[in-house]
């Protein structure tokens, strides 16, 4: 196999081709796929064929996925389906089902399990059947927006410390849980500053999660917070991804945030299965 990788935006992204990844990648080809990984923070490839058992296998090659809990109908398993299907029956799911209501949150700005205690590394979102139209997933560089800041600010967010809580991003869209699907979540906390162990380069962890910065004020506390997703989420650090079946994204969940599009669930299909790889065990591993 002979890799290609072609840049999309000068901030960041990459389309890779030139390489099958439903196969066993010898060591090498996965090397460049990494290396291609921590310098663009968004790579797609297209065309490709994978299933359940073969997108676990690329998954593992970065590191453990992590198990699926709480509302989405994968749970129990190491994929987040995101979906208007019924994952028993295969039919459309009702507008007004709690199922559809949970996906909303999709829509803002987010960062796959920066809730969790341990963040995670990067997701992998597999299309196995979309719309004709709609349904684009957005990306923005939170490089780009640390890269930003004066170096007097970059200094002071060095020690700042950041509150992410899975239920915040949720409640911005009027989604409330149950008594009986509680989110099994606490608020947890990590460095609001993140360093790519692969080649230094520092981001952000931000997005729908990140409630407060700890021990700040509330009102000076989202300013900063605020900023920082505008700074990221400028036009000329986003990334829009037009998906067509086959397609397979990687993207850094700690240089990065991202967020689903709209489409036409009444009218058309849409099925896309997600891993999330775990930052702990992740290999080279990314600085905690």
């Amino acid at each position: 196999m002979s890799l290609t990788v072609e840049p999309l935006t000068a901030a960041f992204g990459a389309r890779v081709t030139g390489v099958d990844i439903a196969k066993r990648l010898d060591f090498d080809l996965f090397c460049e796929v990494r290396a291609a990984f921590d310098s663009y923070s968004i790579l797609i490839f297209p065309d490709q064929a994978l299933d359940d058992e073969t997108q676990i296998a690329f998954s593992e090659r970065f590191g453990p996925c992590e198990p699926t809990v709480s509302a989405n109908p994968a749970t129990g398993t190491v994929f987040a389906r995101q979906s208007n299907l019924d994952i028993k029956t295969g039919e459309p799911i009702p507008l007004d089902d709690r199922r559809m209501a949970y996906q909303k949150a999709n829509y803002l700005w987010h960062s796959d399990s920066s809730f969790k205690a341990i963040p995670s590394l990067c997701s992998i979102l597999s299309a196995r059947e979309v719309p004709p139209e709609g349904g684009a997933t957005e990306f923005a560089s939170t490089r780009a927006a640390y890269d930003s800041l004066s170096e007097e600010t970059k200094a002071e967010l060095e020690a700042l410390v950041v509150e992410h809580d899975f239920v915040r991003g949720r409640a911005l869209v009027g989604y409330e849980y149950r008594v009986d699907e509680r989110s099994p979540y606490p608020p947890v906390r990590h460095k609001l500053v993140r360093t790519n162990a692969g080649n230094g380069r520092k981001s952000v962890l931000i997005g729908a999660h990140a409630s407060s910065i700890v021990d700040w004020p509330e009102e000076k506390s989202r300013a900063l917070l605020d900023d920082l997703i505008e700074r990221a989420t400028q036009p000329e650090n986003c990334l829009r991804h037009e998906w067509r079946s086959g397609d397979v994204i990687i993207w850094d969940n700690q240089a990065a945030v991202h967020r689903a599009t709209a489409y036409d669930s009444v009218k058309h299909r849409r099925l896309m299965q997600r891993t999330t790889i775990s930052s702990q065990g992740a290999w080279p591993e990314f600085a905690a």
